[in-house]
């Protein structure tokens, strides 16, 4: 009876510590899906050439935007385990590692979108007469790619401190200042009524130019903002240390990240294979599809919030050898997951049609998205699961795994069965979903038995050392 009160105390006193690192990360997550809502929709004024164009990119962003943060992801679980472990000196050096990480990819993506930014389009299948618009929003868009870099590495480096805060309120900040600014940009000068009140607001008339100039300029002051956050933080400040290349940080750091690239990589073309395939199926389903997937998203943002708790919290128990104290984190968050998921999946599949009439008036289409959304609702509590173990693995420095799961369940379940149902037994959407929740179902089994028996834990020791005391909660 003592052990099991004093095991719920630790609980009970873990719960906040899990919430407070969770919650700006989830607001940072709800606030970028309704500006991308506000963005596609104030675009979408401008004509369905705007809306190409700016669509186009969308495949080129997931591919990099995987690459860097697989680097940040290595920082990650480098940092949260020497914090872990006191060692705030080795922190800061690795830190000073991420200041050399950003600076490489972002001149290396910088050169590479510039040069491929006129064949992009052509690559994406774009009507000819939209490519030189395409390509000139694609040139602008990713030309501050230093600041993205820095955004997304410096951002990952300041929670691995635990400190989710500073990047929520950077990506705040960016995603409204985008808004504001398209609101300049893209329009042009023009009579506006509010409250009664009529007067003139000034617009560039710049249209896909001036969307593209929005989130370029928010991009590159986001940048600076959290590059000098980082500069200023009592723990992880770079300041003082150099940014020549040190392999004691960087060999670790890679061994992390590199399987999670490549993960995030043949993810993220899985992404597109699928998306050509229900492409294939017509317009009808394309629509359907495409609304479900962005009213879907907004309801994994418990997952991704508690997914970067989890991340930083295993790496410091891995790094102070506290076994209880890991233990006890597997329980509390996968229950607080699942509880916040089966809410969320119980919100989508009840209000479906709704939904998806924000974004269709075509019943057909509301009809068709409310069916695959209210199916994928019902397997969202299992993929929640998935989501904060592979966020644990992610903080112990276990990426290889995770890498052979996802691509397993990518390419062997969603993609071959994808192919099977529609394109060899003449099946229509239902079934592309269908086979998306048995991927969703075979991640969670896959990441559940890896989680209770795999290798992945430094601090399951040999049976010989277990008689050693754990570390105090």
């Amino acid at each position: 009876m003592i052990q099991k009160n004093a095991r719920t105390a630790r609980l009970r006193k873990l719960l906040p510590v899990v919430c407070m690192l969770a919650w700006p990360t989830m607001l940072e997550e709800l606030m970028q899906t309704a500006v991308q809502y506000i963005d596609t929709a104030m675009v979408g004024k401008i004509g369905t050439h705007a809306t190409a164009a700016v669509g186009s990119t969308a495949t080129m962003n997931w591919l990099i935007g995987t690459t860097i943060y697989a680097f940040a992801i290595g920082f990650l679980a480098y940092i949260s385990q020497a914090l872990g472990a006191g060692e705030e000196e080795r922190a800061k050096r690795a830190s000073a590692q991420s200041v050399l990480a950003v600076l490489i990819t972002g001149v290396f993506f910088t050169v590479l979108t510039v040069s491929l930014s006129g064949l992009v389009p052509v690559w994406m299948q774009v009507k000819p007469e939209l490519r030189e618009m395409a390509s000139r929003y694609f040139l602008i868009l990713y030309a501050p790619m230093l600041a993205r870099s820095a955004s997304v590495i410096f951002g990952t480096v300041l929670r691995a401190a635990g400190d989710t805060k500073t990047p929520m309120r950077v990506g705040v900040a960016v995603n409204l200042l985008n808004v504001v600014l398209n609101y300049f940009l893209i329009y042009h000068t023009r009579r506006v009524n509010l409250f009664g009140l009529r007067f003139t607001v000034w617009g560039a008339g710049l249209e896909v130019t001036g969307a593209a100039l929005a989130s370029a300029i928010s991009i590159t002051l986001g940048g600076v903002a959290i590059t000098v956050a980082l500069y200023r933080h009592k723990t992880v400040s770079p300041k003082g240390y150099s940014v020549r290349p040190d392999l004691t940080v960087l060999r670790p750091c890679l061994r992390v990240a590199l399987p999670n690239m490549l993960q995030r990589f043949t993810t993220s073309l899985g992404y597109v294979v699928f998306a050509a395939m229900i492409n294939a199926l017509g317009s009808l389903s394309t629509a359907a599809h495409t609304i479900a997937n962005t009213v879907e998203s907004a309801f994994y943002i418990p997952g991704y919030g508690m997914q970067a708790a989890a991340a930083t919290l295993t790496g410091n128990a891995i790094g102070s050898r506290d076994r209880q104290r890991l233990r006890d984190l597997g329980l509390v968050i996968n229950l607080l997951e699942f509880s916040m998921m089966v809410l969320s999946g119980g919100l989508l599949f009840l209000f479906a049609p709704q939904m998806v009439r924000l974004f269709s008036s075509d019943p057909k289409v509301i009809s068709l998205g409310s069916t695959v959304l209210r199916m994928v609702a019902v397997s969202e509590p299992i993929y929640g699961i998935s989501i904060v173990v592979e966020g644990m693995l992610q903080g112990a420095g276990e990426t290889r795994m995770p890498f052979a799961f996802n691509v397993i369940g990518m390419w062997g379940i969603r993609i071959l069965g994808t192919f099977v149902c529609t394109r060899l037994l003449g099946m229509g959407l239902i079934s592309a979903w269908a086979c998306m929740i048995g991927h969703n179902v075979l991640l969670f089994l896959m990441f559940s038995f890896y989680y209770r028996y795999g290798s992945w834990n430094p601090l399951s020791a040999p049976k010989k050392q277990r008689a050693q005391p754990d570390a105090a909660p």
